[in-house]
């Protein structure tokens, strides 16, 4: 059972990588993410050299988002998708949402980033929350 969870929790990390991957893709969102993060080619083309440390980075901090939500889920007895579904939205209400208004409040980046942002952690609680029940 113990492995069966550690299975599902990286899956569930591994799923909410993917979903940033294509939500940040430059034919989603990724384009307007840019522009409105001031990154300009020659900014990303330097980043390349860390991708994959970032991409491993980003990784684990899925793995543990959905590790959490796997420990609320069974700490408060949650054992369908209706409930997962609740979970992920209030965790992303209650955590995601007030800690990325920083963003907009203090550093006055434009609320269409805030709105991309926000809108990828929202999918990913909720398909993570979903997965972790599974």
């Amino acid at each position: 059972m113990f492995i069966l969870n550690l299975l599902t929790i990286l899956f569930a990390g591994i799923i909410s990588a993917l979903i940033g991957f294509v939500w940040y893709h430059p034919r989603v969102f990724g384009g307007a993410w840019m522009r409105l993060s001031s990154l300009t080619p020659e900014v990303v083309e330097r980043g390349k050299r860390r991708m994959h440390a970032d991409e491993i980075l980003a990784l684990l901090a899925s793995i543990l988002a959905a590790f959490v939500l796997f420990s609320l889920e069974t700490k408060l007895g949650i054992y369908d998708a209706r409930g997962a579904v609740q979970l992920g939205l209030l965790a992303w209400a209650g955590f995601v949402v007030p800690a990325l208004s920083g963003t907009v409040l203090w550093e006055q980046r434009p609320i269409s980033l805030y709105i991309i942002n926000v809108g990828y952690w929202l999918v990913a609680f909720v398909t993570m929350a979903v997965i972790v029940i599974l």
